[in-house]
């Protein structure tokens, strides 16, 4: 009998489906209040850090070089007081095959896949990391599916998302295109139920795993070249995955002083899933709006159990305007002579702002960046924004809003990171996690389990439990 494919049925059979694409049965990790066993779920991967290294270098990814962004340093160190501009670097992805720190993921999970016999992957991704898994699928001889949000009703898409499907295509996948909507879950799962593809999902065990080693050869490369871990890493965010496993990694690296920032570019106003706000915004990923979601609700995404959950692990979350990233990327091309993408240079304003607090000797780095290209190019990015109604002229950033205009700092010193409160943050959470679970009532396991997710203390977390009315078993 034919399966019913009705949106509906679809839907409710999506843990079965998730199943049987990914080989993980995430029931075993559920405790019988509001969490889970999250190192348990990590381990499911199976493999050790040294093992995904080798499963990485037999790839061509990983050990990229760290650069020391000396005029950017120099710059920050004029405008800031004396004594005060730590010095910056990055950690250069752009140097992994498909162009990002994202090849880590899909190595892992690529890898993985054919291991079980599967005949295929596919992913749901408007970004780098469909091309890192095509990549990855190339290279073990497996069929490859991307399934993409891209275009609004009109038929119109963002040259940045058009130039990440031409990647994907390059590397020989398939790219599914679809509009903005809810028919981007729907379609995944049909397609993984259809064709019994291996489900290369960014929020995997193997995925997020895979970016441990960015974090750890963050921290053998700066002991070897400075002799310490850095002060500060900044991560761009969006859902998550970047920040846990680079946490993750300089963990197991012991660099357990160094402070995790997260940083994404500020949306505030627009809505993701609006098919009319979809082409006013000028970034695609590490924005607010996946960015402030996915930490306070990262079980949105398309596994049971993501395993990328940024709380756990971020010291600070700072936002940045558009108008700054774009400048930043100018500046790093003409100043550097390194011409990269928006997504690490997201980042990149940040660590600009930061290291004007920090004193001269410490150390800040933005751990990754990624490729440039046609559509991912500043030019085609504010073209597409004037044709879409984007005022864009220099001024002051602070009076940036997004959707309406892109400002450009008029001058350096006006680059800033502005910061999120964290506990504001780590609130809607535990809000979150009750309203899922329908939970009046609280363990001491549960307890447990929201302190290590919000990188708190038991006082902060029955604080808030006692602000929703909720009992104490």
């Amino acid at each position: 009998m034919n399966k019913d494919m009705s949106y509906a049925s679809v839907m409710a059979r999506k843990n079965e489906i998730m199943k049987n694409a990914i080989g993980i049965d995430y029931e075993v990790f559920e405790s019988s209040g509001i969490g889970f066993d999250y190192e348990k779920m990590m381990r499911e991967t199976g493999y050790t850090l040294e093992e995904m290294i080798q499963i990485q270098t037999s790839v061509a990814v990983g050990n990229t070089p760290i650069i020391e962004l000396k005029n950017l340093t120099k710059l920050a160190r004029k405008l800031s007081p004396k004594g005060k501009g730590a010095r910056i670097f990055i950690k250069d992805e752009a140097c992994n095959p498909s162009g990002s720190f994202k090849a880590r993921r899909a190595a892992n999970a690529v890898y993985h896949a054919k291991k079980l016999g599967y005949k295929g992957v596919i992913a749901a991704t408007s970004g780098n990391y469909g091309a890192a898994v095509a990549s990855q699928a190339a290279m073990q001889g497996l069929k490859c599916i991307i399934v993409q949000e891209c275009y609004d009703s009109k038929g119109i898409g963002q040259p940045e998302i058009i130039e990440k499907a031409r990647k994907c295509e390059a590397y020989g996948a398939e790219v599914v295109q679809l509009t903005v909507g809810p028919e981007l879950f729907y379609t995944f799962l049909k397609l993984l139920e259809e064709t019994e593809y291996f489900n290369a999902s960014l929020y995997t065990p193997f995925g997020i795993a895979g970016v441990e080693t960015l974090g750890y050869e963050i921290a053998m490369q700066f002991r070897q070249r400075e002799g310490k871990d850095p002060d500060v890493v900044v991560c761009t965010n969006a859902g998550g995955g970047n920040l846990t496993g680079t946490a993750r990694g300089l963990i197991k690296a012991g660099a357990s002083n160094t402070k995790i920032v997260g940083a994404s570019v500020n949306l505030k106003g627009l809505h993701m899933a609006s098919d009319t706000q979809f082409n006013k915004k000028s970034f695609t990923t590490g924005h607010t709006g996946f960015g402030i979601p996915f930490s306070t609700w990262p079980d949105r995404s398309d596994v049971p159990r993501s395993a990328a959950r940024p709380l756990r692990y971020m010291d600070r979350y700072v936002l940045v305007n558009q108008g700054e990233v774009f400048y930043i990327t100018e500046a790093l091309a003409q100043l550097e002579g390194l011409e990269r993408g928006p997504a690490g240079n997201t980042s990149l304003a940040a660590a600009f702002a930061i290291a004007r607090e920090m004193d001269e000797d410490k150390i800040i780095v933005v751990q990754e960046t990624e490729y440039t290209g046609a559509g991912k190019h500043i030019q085609p990015q504010l073209t597409f924004a004037r044709e879409n109604g984007i005022q864009i002229r220099f001024g002051n950033p602070d009076e940036e809003v997004a959707g309406k205009n892109i400002i450009l700092p008029e001058h350096p010193s006006m680059i800033k990171a502005r910061d999120i409160d964290m506990n504001q943050i780590r609130r809607s959470y535990i809000k979150n996690c009750l309203e899922h679970n329908n939970c009046k009532q609280v363990s001491d396991e549960d307890i447990a389990f929201l302190i290590e997710e919000t990188k708190t203390n038991r006082e902060f977390v029955e604080s808030v439990l006692r602000e929703f009315d909720v009992k104490f078993q």
